[in-house]
């Protein structure tokens, strides 16, 4: 099985990850910050990867650091379940429409880290969750997940159908990039022969 578990504790936050690559989109993500929790919740059910997410951190000062760190130990999680990455598509991509927003997301699983943010939120706050923490949560995620990841809002206005679309995006993008190949399930993607 493609699975992992990563504990993460710090002086700010004490987060354990499960993933099962190859679930069915189950999840039990429990965070302290519930607009998150529901993106998180998203992100695992339209990704089909099993996730199970506990979180705790100095939410009194603000959401930053749970956000954050929550993105680094998801991104070594999945990291750790594709090992040498061996029979992976490799690449995904969505264009998700939500209401007004359509957020594109493409991805590769290349090991080389890079984020591609064109995604700007209409508000500071969706409730009391600040928007700033979607961008901070996918910066993480790629960096330790060793993912290239683009996310474009294209269209929009409400800013919880933009970050719920960029969640979804991604997790579809995900979804096939995380997928076995049947033609190539005994290879690398890359003429390197490493990834």
């Amino acid at each position: 099985m493609r699975s992992a578990e990563i504990s993460r504790k710090t002086a700010e936050t004490d987060i354990t990850v499960t993933v099962n690559l190859d679930g069915t989109g189950q999840y039990d993500n429990r965070t302290g910050v519930g607009f998150f929790d529901h993106m998180l919740d998203q992100l695992a059910r339209h990704s089909l990867i099993d996730m199970t997410i506990r979180a705790s951190g100095d939410t009194h000062i603000d959401d930053h650091h749970t956000v954050e760190d929550t993105g680094i130990a998801l991104g070594q999680a999945l990291a750790q379940a594709l090992g040498d990455k061996r029979g992976i598509r490799r690449y995904g991509a969505c264009h998700l429409p939500m209401d007004d927003a359509q957020v594109r997301a493409a991805l590769d699983l290349s090991g080389r880290p890079y984020l591609v943010w064109n995604l700007d939120m209409p508000t500071d706050r969706i409730g009391s969750f600040d928007t700033e923490l979607v961008r901070e949560f996918f910066q993480a995620l790629s960096t330790h997940g060793g993912i290239t990841l683009h996310v474009d809002r294209l269209h929009g206005f409400n800013s919880h159908h933009i970050a719920e679309a960029a969640f979804k995006a991604v997790a579809r993008a995900l979804r096939e990039a995380v997928e076995t190949d049947p033609r190539k399930s005994d290879a690398v993607p890359s003429t390197k022969g490493a990834l």
